[in-house]
């Protein structure tokens, strides 16, 4: 099998309609624009959001407040979810990514306090709470503040 012997199926791809070429292939005369108007005269574009004159549905609808489209949050990932590691492993974004505990965008990963842990590990993320240090800490862990 090689590009050569593909076919699509049929159906998959109709021809292009021709319009103004006579009134029997039922795109004749006026070509599908109907009569008159804005939408009937040679040149005119149909713009996006475009309603004829009414006022656009993004200028009609409220609109409140700003969200900086750069600003991403923090991962939050909770002491629980490093209990599966084995003692002495080096816990790092690349690791928690592999492991599918941090899945999506975000701008870094924050370690929150929420569970137990008595593995010494050693944590290289963005972030720690106060709590989450403390335990990992007692447990003879290391915790390092890496940057994004």
């Amino acid at each position: 099998m090689d590009l050569t012997s593909l076919k699509n199926s049929p159906g998959a791809r109709r021809k292009k309609m021709r319009v103004g070429r006579g009134t029997g292939s039922g795109k004749g005369k006026t070509c599908g624009r109907g009569h008159k108007g804005q939408l009937a005269r040679k040149g005119h574009k149909h713009k996006g959001g475009f309603e004829g004159g009414q006022m656009k549905l993004i200028r009609r609808i409220p609109k409140r407040g700003f969200k900086s489209m750069d600003l991403l949050g923090y991962l939050a990932v909770n002491l629980s979810d490093l209990t599966q590691f084995e003692e002495g492993t080096e816990v790092t974004v690349t690791l928690l990514r592999a492991r599918g505990i941090a899945k999506g965008v975000y701008k870094g990963i924050k370690i929150l306090g929420d569970g137990e842990i008595n593995k010494k590990l050693t944590v290289k993320v963005q972030a720690f709470s106060a709590s989450a240090k403390a335990k990992i800490e007692a447990a003879g862990g290391v915790c390092e503040v890496v940057k994004a």
